[in-house]
């Protein structure tokens, strides 16, 4: 078991001590999967969706009963892609469990069996073949999915950022998977994603082969004092302090984001030595340090983005929320061609995952920059900046 130093855990598996509430979350997702039954997991980006399916796959109950996979397709491009990610994950998962399971993915996978290698020093099957090798993705996939069906425990299949199925060149993408995953009797799946607009047309709408074959959890951020009581706690647990006052500021300087939020502290809680309190100086200068390291990477965003939607994304990432985007208050306010080349550059935005949207009470699309490490550096260099203080939330 690795030594935590640092509570705050920003990548890979978060222990249960460090891992923050979600406890209703884990309780549904779990329950669900136990009975049987898929389940889509919506919610915008970095709100901890991965964190919650690793640590429902970490539950006794679903670590006992499962084996489990979770495969991240946001890079893949085709079904080929696909494939070949599916392919060496479950390989992947199962090669430590010993050579009966390695044995078996190699029987199985007849399609690949020009790309296995062995090694010399154990005699077992290595997964080294390349992209390339994947010939016939629907052969290849069938036979993926027989290996499953015919597995000593059920399977359990998480896909982060489902949505990106949609954006594959093969027309019949979804009536294909949904062929294979309706006759599994075996295996259960999560569809996990960030764009929910995209999901919900997946899952919600008649005709698409998804229609109503799954449950759905939507992913809200962590409630605020739940968060910023787990941030006291683990400041506390190493002899460092921080106010509820000043935690609770970073909280709204995200809206609940979760990632942003953990990073924030834990660089905050490197940077407070033992014996001593994180100030709001502290917390200022950890930001500043977070977007001084991104800024590179931001400029480079907005190089390849034309004008008029550089200049739409920088006026909302100012405003914060803007449910008006045509309006001529917001137009004229921040100088914009017209409502036409707005609604333009919000199309692009949308497709480039620059900008995301929620629903207000009335139904209304409210929009924001994706990022909010994005959104305080567009504020920060071409607006009036921003502070860590209580009055600006």
């Amino acid at each position: 078991m690795n030594v935590i130093h640092n509570p705050f855990v920003v990548k890979g598996r978060i222990p249960d001590e460090y891992f923050c509430d979600r406890v209703v979350e884990t309780e549904k997702l779990t329950r669900e999967l136990i009975n049987g039954n898929d389940v889509v997991v919506m919610s915008s980006r970095r709100l901890g969706k991965t964190g919650l399916i690793q640590h429902c796959f970490d539950q006794p109950i679903v670590a006992e009963r499962y084996y489990t996979f979770f495969v991240d397709i946001l890079e893949t491009s085709s079904l080929r892609d696909f494939t070949y990610l599916l392919s060496r994950q479950i390989f992947e998962t199962l090669k430590p469990l010993g050579s009966k399971f390695t044995s078996a993915f190699v029987q199985t996978l007849k399609s690949l069996q020009a790309g296995w290698g062995y090694d010399p020093t154990t005699g077992l099957p290595k997964f080294t073949f390349s992209l390339g090798a994947i010939n016939e993705p629907e052969v290849t996939l069938n036979e993926i999915f027989t290996l499953m069906e015919n597995a000593d425990k059920r399977c359990l299949v998480a896909i982060d950022e489902f949505q990106q199925i949609a954006k594959y060149p093969e027309k019949n993408i979804e009536a294909i998977l949904r062929g294979h995953i309706q006759h599994l009797s075996n295996c259960d799946f999560i569809f996990a994603g960030s764009e929910r607009h995209l999901l919900a047309e997946m899952f919600a709408s008649y005709g698409r082969p998804f229609y109503n074959s799954t449950s759905t959890l939507n992913l809200n951020p962590i409630l605020k004092e739940k968060y910023v009581e787990f941030v006291i706690n683990n400041f506390q647990k190493f002899q460092k302090t921080i106010s509820e006052e000043d935690a609770g500021s970073v909280y709204d300087l995200y809206a609940g984001n979760t990632f942003c939020l953990q990073k924030t502290f834990n660089v905050a809680f490197d940077l407070t030595k033992k014996g001593k309190a994180c100030t709001r100086e502290t917390l200022q200068l950890t930001v500043d340090e977070i977007l001084d390291d991104k800024e590179r990477d931001f400029q480079n965003i907005l190089s390849h983005l034309t004008e008029r939607p550089k200049e739409l994304l920088v006026a909302i990432a100012i405003d914060g929320k803007v449910d008006s985007l045509t309006s001529n208050a917001f137009i004229r306010k921040h100088k914009l061609q017209s409502a036409s080349s707005v609604q333009s550059a919000v199309k692009q935005l949308l497709q480039d995952d620059l900008l995301t949207f929620s629903l207000n009470e009335k139904g209304k699309k409210t929009y924001q920059v994706a990022d909010p490490f994005l959104q305080l550096w567009l504020k920060r260099s071409f607006g009036d900046g921003f502070e860590i203080n209580h009055e600006e939330h």
